[in-house]
């Protein structure tokens, strides 16, 4: 669940099936208030125009919609006598681009593409900052699923790392606890190459960060300590020492740094 503000409104917005759905209840409740809200949901549903937006919809996402129950809510709608909710319209149609949630966090939620027509009902104004927010949102999601892929493949990268240690550098007859010294010994090698300090002085001089350094790396630093991870595990099995891993690893985390940060901002120029 995640919510944007729109015009001063909280607008929840929930995956259902990996879909984005929104909620008509907190869009509805930016025009008259919580206690209208249903009712401007159901004068919606009711419009003639409205029906034939939601069963063409249907028709082209959802392969078990009832064609023939939503023929016969058309031909009654804009009638004064015709009134349909939204959990009849779901039950007889067996629709799929609106459902209702129940609970504390529940409402009328709509498929995005839905909920942007339903916008039309509170405001032309209202629709378009609708429409940019959740922009904005799903841009923010993406740099956010950029950074944990990076951070994840850093992740797997430091297996080969730790591998390359345990094969070469950690002898048979060394305790658990002298094993552990061994490989947070190696991961400074490459925090000093690339960041210029070791785990415990990051951690002196950011007492009140949870995590560790890497954790608040830029994903350029976390291309660049994948890179390094890969260089480090040859580099221990060629059985250089580690002064020399050392200072290699650190020309190359300066030439890679420059070269990434170069690209990174020549995108932002695009």
């Amino acid at each position: 669940m995640a919510k944007i503000n729109v015009k001063d409104t909280d607008i929840t917005i929930i995956s259902v099936e990996e879909k984005d759905y929104i909620s008509l209840t907190d869009m509805a409740n930016a025009k008259e208030g919580e206690s209208r809200a249903a009712d401007i949901i159901k004068n919606w549903l009711r419009n003639r125009y409205t029906l034939e937006f939601l069963g063409t919809w249907e028709q082209i996402n959802n392969p078990n919609f009832k064609v023939v129950e939503f023929d016969h809510f058309k031909t009654q709608a804009g009638l004064p006598s015709f009134v349909i909710s939204v959990s009849e319209w779901i039950e007889k149609t067996n629709a799929i681009g609106i459902i209702v949630k129940k609970g504390k966090y529940g409402g009328t939620f709509a498929h995005k593409d839905i909920a942007f027509e339903f916008g039309s009902a509170i405001s032309v104004p209202f629709k378009l900052y609708l429409i940019n927010e959740f922009q904005r949102l799903k841009e923010e999601e993406q740099k956010q699923l950029g950074w944990t892929a990076k951070r994840e493949l850093a992740k797997l990268n430091y297996h080969i790392h730790a591998d390359a240690i345990k094969q070469n550098l950690i002898p048979q007859e060394l305790s658990a606890a002298q094993t552990s010294i061994i490989y947070a010994n190696e991961a400074d090698v490459l925090n000093v190459a690339l960041f210029g300090i070791t785990a415990k002085q990051w951690r002196d001089t950011n007492p009140d960060l949870k995590g560790n350094i890497r954790d608040y790396a830029s994903i350029t630093e976390l291309i660049c300590l994948s890179n390094m991870e890969n260089l480090n595990a040859v580099f221990i099995n060629e059985q250089i020492p580690q002064k020399e891993r050392l200072i290699k690893l650190n020309q190359i985390a300066i030439q890679q740094m420059s070269i990434l940060q170069g690209v990174e901002n020549g995108k932002l120029l695009k």
